[in-house]
Formats: C-alpha cells, structure tokens, sequence
C-alpha cells in the first residue's frame, strides 16, 4: 500500500491525475487505478469527483497528513540507531553524470571520516530525484538546479557549472556555430529535463529556429550520436563525459555561453539528518577541487 499513498501525495502535490503521473513515471489510468485501491482499502473516497476534475475533499485532506507520516516512517526503517558507531544508512540521489565524479570524491571523504556508514545510491533524473526529496524517500540529492525555483522548505547548495557548447562531427565543415545548427539536423537535449529545458529556452531566446532530428535524455547518448555524424548538438562539458570522442569537435557559444548548475538540494536543517550536512561539506570540497584542477 506503500506505492498507493505515495502516489496519493503525488496527486495531491501536483494536482491532478495525469500532471502526478507525469511526474512519478506513470500514466493517468495507472494512478486513478491506485487512487481507486487506496480508496477501496480505506472504505471512504479521498476525491469529490466532477466530470473529469476531482477535488481533495474533507476525509482526504485528514488522510495526506497522515500519508505523508507512515511514508517517512517507512523510508526510515532501513536506518541504524544514533548511536550506532556512527553509522545509520544515508539516502543519496544523484543524476548519472555525478556518480563516478562529484560523488564519488565526495563519498571517499566521508568514508575516511565515518567508515561504518552505509550509503544508499538512487540514480534518476533531477525531477524524479527532487521529488522522492520532497516526499522523504532521500536524504539529499545530487541534480541540476530547478528551472522553476526552490520549495520553501528545501535548500540548494551549488557546486559546479558546467558550460554549454555546440559539439559536431569532426568532419563537419564550417566553423560558425549559429550557421551550423541552424543548417544540420540538431540533436535534442530531451525538453522534459531540466537541462534540455536551458536549450530550449537558450533557442527561443536567441531566434534560432533549428532541424529537429533526434530527441533523448542522454548526453553520452547525444555525444555518440554526433561522433557518427547524426547531426550537431548542445550539451553541457560534463566531467564524467570528457574526453569527447576523437570524432567530435567542440564550438565555444562565446559570449553567449550558458551554464548547466549541479547542486545539492536538501530539507532544511531541522528537517535533515545531521549527516547531510557532512555530506554536504565533503561535496563542496570536492567541487572546489574540481575547479582547482580545471583552473
């Protein structure tokens, strides 16, 4: 029944069916199906229901506070005690790009300092990630800043920025970025994340009209691609992807350059476990290294 009131809070979160669906990775009928269990479980209707809206009502108002409780109680039954040699069980979220990198710098300090911890790493993208925050399934997250801005009751840290460029095929002519990806098919950062989102907003705000030939939510997946001549692209110079292939050119976008920011979101500190926060400080200086060593 888990699954069931997580997916209530979802729809509660974000409003409707279809827009929780969206954001927990399933489709419309899949959650009224759980709304519906839950529902019949309970023995009362947590939504009046008109035509195809359906409101919170009453019951289901009392209902999400306590959901929201029995789902943090759950996530937290994998941790030690307190005083357990400090140890306990860390829930980290991190996108993909951060994992080898970042992360893994930042883990190995920490390792030294609390060697019986157990950490737990959830891959998935920044949205996904921000939201399993949100509901108490992790601890902290590692992913790229919000387009839309920060909920009042978590905190973002910045650590990186990594710069946007126009990569293409080696033997591609021309040396124009505006030129080229205006005329050859252009690789798409997927516009549901939040870094194909800076590109779609970095191309709307510049006119530039492009030939939209692939779409996809991989940058090794669009770094490939354009190694084997499928087109041109604009992805961030991720750590974790360099160097690119000998096939691959990079086009500085010079002054017009933008920058994908990866951070550490947690709940604020009366509401993190007070290992986030060393977390949060082997994270910064494993950036500031990272810097260090690009400078």
């Amino acid at each position: 029944m888990i699954n069931e009131l997580r997916t209530f809070i979802a729809v509660c979160r974000h409003g409707t069916f279809a827009a929780a669906g969206e954001r927990i990775g399933l489709t419309q009928s899949a959650v009224s199906s759980q709304i519906k269990r839950l529902e019949e479980a309970l023995g009362f209707e947590l939504f009046d229901r008109t035509g195809r809206s359906a409101t919170l009502n009453a019951a289901g108002e009392t209902t999400l506070g306590r959901a929201e409780e029995i789902c943090a109680l759950y996530a937290k039954l994998g941790e030690l005690p307190e005083d357990a040699a400090h140890g306990g069980l860390l829930r980290i979220g991190a996108i993909a790009s951060t994992q080898s990198t970042l992360l893994a710098r930042a883990l190995a300090s920490l390792r030294k300092e609390l060697p019986q911890l157990r950490v737990h790493v959830s891959p998935g993208v920044s949205m996904r990630l921000m939201d399993d925050l949100d509901a108490g399934v992790i601890d902290a997250a590692v992913i790229i800043r919000p387009p839309f801005g920060i909920l009042p009751d978590l905190t973002w840290q910045s650590l990186v920025h990594e710069p946007y460029v126009l990569i293409a095929p080696k033997k591609m002519p021309g040396k124009d970025w505006r030129t080229l990806i205006q005329e050859q098919p252009f690789l798409r950062y997927d516009r549901a994340s939040f870094g194909g989102r800076m590109v779609e907003r970095f191309l709307r705000r510049e006119g530039i009209v492009v030939n939209d030939s692939i779409e996809l939510d991989e940058i090794p997946g669009l770094i490939h691609m354009t190694s084997k001549g499928l087109g041109v692209a604009l992805v961030p110079l991720v750590e974790a992807h360099l160097p690119l292939p000998a096939s691959v050119r990079v086009l500085s976008l010079g002054e017009l350059t933008f920058y994908r920011e990866v951070g550490l979101l947690q709940r604020k500190p009366r509401a993190s476990p007070p290992i986030v926060g060393r977390l949060a400080h082997c994270l910064q200086e494993a950036a500031e290294a990272t810097e260090t060593r690009r400078g």
